[in-house]
């Protein structure tokens, strides 16, 4: 019996394997030719991408961000004033020296791990009042990371990552607020996915094994640790330590999901950084009107977008909510008479700002319709002569339920109350 679960659990895990999906549903692929770790999106997952990241603007604005871009290269001397060629360097590709090329730049140039440094110049470049913060940069910034190939896993781990990142940067006196504010902002973000369940984690410094690690000034990281563990416990939330947890410039609260096996998987983080602020000269005028330093928050609600979709392709088994599925309806004309309606409704569907596709292919109903379920598509519409002769359309649902006869006006109606309110059934 229990060898009968083990390989019960074994073809399950196989099946719900997001590169197993995403081969299946054409939404991306890796190829030797470009390189390990870096995806490539196909038309189909470049959809879900789009989806996603319109999703997380269109929140981000409404929350108070201010969208910025940066290079995909900077200066060594960037990375160096940052602190990440010390304690990054590792994670990073070579350097890129352009000294020969132009005389007038010398130096090497680096491809970016992260897109902290160039916020904060953005930050820097001009002189800010008290009345401005608090300040929330966003980006999806593109960053590269040389992971080593051993540990290259699809999109749960590239070396071409879409960060979803941002940037708060607040005064002391607001910093609380804006702390737990990200807090239920992320959480709100998470819940609209289906993430329903998290563990929270307190990432402090490991000081007895590891204390190079870490920048030294023990004043920042007091505040830190006891500002972030004061919001915890106001918010009455359950949360573990975690020690050796925390970024070398300070400590954070990393929040995962947990899906429906109790596997855990990093999707949230929020860290408190008072090291950038001081190594860069960041100030505002306060009130008094004296310069002083900020407070900077680094977070990411998603996570790297690659990985979101790799964690949230295996968590629904690549059967997308409507408004991410990159087919939303398929229409399956039983012969070759039919084709006619069929186009038109596709051209209607279209219209109304659904994405649909028709089954042109000479194949009978019954193939047609295991081709859609195969392709995990929510809605098909089936077109033949009782459709016609009734002028409605039966409808097919991914799962197996049918809606017999209704009119097309009732299923526009009921597709897009699914793809406003984001719906995770169809």
């Amino acid at each position: 019996m229990n060898n009968v679960k083990q390989c019960n659990l074994k073809e399950k895990l196989a099946n719900s394997d997001h590169r197993k999906i995403g081969k299946e549903l054409d939404l991306f692929s890796f190829d030797e030719y470009v390189g390990s770790g870096l995806a490539l999106w196909h038309p189909k997952g470049a959809i879900i991408r789009q989806e996603i990241e319109d999703f997380w603007k269109k929140e981000h604005k409404k929350a108070g961000y201010q969208y910025v871009y940066s290079p995909v290269i900077g200066l060594k001397q960037l990375w160096e004033k940052s602190g990440h060629l010390e304690h990054f360097q590792d994670c990073m590709y070579p350097p890129m020296d352009m000294g020969q090329k132009n005389k007038q730049e010398q130096g090497a140039y680096f491809v970016k791990p992260i897109s902290c440094p160039f916020h904060v110049r953005i930050f820097n470049s001009s002189i800010r009042s008290y009345k401005e913060l608090p300040i929330r940069y966003c980006e999806l910034g593109n960053v590269y990371r040389y992971e080593a190939s051993g540990g290259l896993q699809g999109l749960l781990r590239v070396r071409s990552i879409t960060q979803d990142d941002a940037h708060i940067i607040c005064r002391k006196d607001q910093f609380m607020k804006e702390l737990s504010k990200v807090f239920d902002f992320g959480i709100k973000i998470n819940q609209v996915f289906g993430y329903e369940k998290f563990k929270v984690y307190f990432s402090v410094r490991d000081m007895e094994n590891n204390p190079s690690k870490y920048i030294k000034n023990e004043e920042i990281w007091q505040f830190a640790e006891k500002s972030i563990e004061k919001v915890l416990k106001q918010k009455k939330i359950p949360y573990d330590i975690d020690v050796g947890g925390a970024k070398f410039y300070g400590p954070a609260i990393d929040i995962k999901s947990i899906d429906n096996n109790g596997k855990e998987w990093q999707c949230m983080t929020i860290q408190l950084d008072m090291n950038l602020p001081q190594k860069w000269g960041m100030f505002y005028i306060g009130e008094d009107g004296k310069k002083h330093i900020p407070i900077m928050l680094h977070r990411a609600v998603l996570g790297s977008i690659e990985r979101f979709i790799g964690v949230y392709l295996e968590q629904r088994q690549g059967l997308l909510p409507v408004w991410l599925s990159p087919v939303q309806v398929k229409i399956l004309p039983v012969s070759d008479k039919h084709h006619k309606l069929a186009k038109m409704l596709e051209k209607r569907l279209l219209r109304n700002e659904i994405r649909a596709e028709v089954d042109l292919d000479n194949d009978t109903i019954g193939c047609q319709i295991r081709k859609f379920q195969l392709q995990k598509i929510p809605y098909a519409i089936i077109i033949g002569d009782k459709e016609v002769e009734s002028n409605s359309i039966s409808v097919r649902k991914r799962n197996g339920e049918m809606l017999n006869n209704i009119s097309m006006a009732e299923f526009l109606k009921l597709v897009k109350r699914k793809i406003k309110l984001k719906d995770l059934d169809i």
